[in-house]
């Protein structure tokens, strides 16, 4: 039995963040009034410059869909993936993935992106499970609430639980990771991995020691501490 393989999704296994995608369509769709676009960019700069906290953001989101049916929101995120996302996996993604597949490892996606997000993902790249931010689902419909937050310490709260659920040790796990805010978990795990890392997450890699590696070719290339 292998162990289990965590992956982030936005500017990990995507060179993108997906979020700034979704802003931009649904502007274009006209679900996004000028505040909370701006809003959103606001939040969204700050999260990209690692100083941001994403609980205000993620909890303004799931307001703003309160009463969409969850049937069209899963709809609307699917063809959003395959037109916007399906391209932006890093070269090295897909490579990880498959040798963490052939070494009998648990694939999971740990994201603080949405339950809708995260399932196009792991549709499309094979993996075999996610934890995520979930908009909360009673009757057919988003409330506008959230039933679980997937960012910093909410992260490492769902990844503990999903390997407590599913026999697995958190301290022999591994976690690939662009972002400061996924440090809780980081530091959790056995293997720590940092992929193209924001630049404070990378100043802490090396002073950790923690590994660093650029996915911008086919095989992953490991980063000099």
């Amino acid at each position: 039995m292998g162990t289990v393989a965590f992956f982030d999704l936005d500017r990990t296994l995507l060179d993108v963040n997906s979020g700034n995608l979704w802003i931009k369509r649904e502007r274009q769709r006209g679900n996004l009034n000028n505040r909370a676009l701006f809003r959103a960019l606001v939040y969204s700069g700050m999260y990209a410059l690692g100083y941001g906290k994403l609980d205000a953001a993620l909890n303004e989101a799931a307001s703003v869909y309160k009463g969409f049916p969850v049937e069209k929101m899963a709809c609307i995120v699917r063809r959003w993936w395959e037109q916007d996302l399906e391209q932006r996996v890093r070269p090295a993604a897909r490579t990880v993935l498959q040798a963490h597949r052939e070494a009998g490892d648990r694939l999971v996606l740990a994201t603080t992106n949405s339950q809708f997000a995260a399932e196009e993902a792991v549709r499309s790249l094979g993996m075999d499970d996610f934890v995520a931010t979930r908009f909360e689902v009673v009757d057919g419909a988003l409330t506008g609430t959230l039933t679980d937050n997937a960012f910093g310490e909410g992260k490492l709260h769902l990844c503990r639980h999903w390997a407590e659920q599913n026999g697995f040790d958190l301290a022999e796990a591994v976690f690939y990771t662009d972002s400061h805010s996924d440090v809780p978990l980081l530091k959790a795990v056995g293997k720590p991995v940092c992929v193209h890392p924001d630049r404070r997450l990378a100043r802490l890699a090396r002073e950790l020691g923690w590994e660093l590696q650029d996915w911008s070719a086919e095989q992953a290339v490991p980063v000099a501490v």
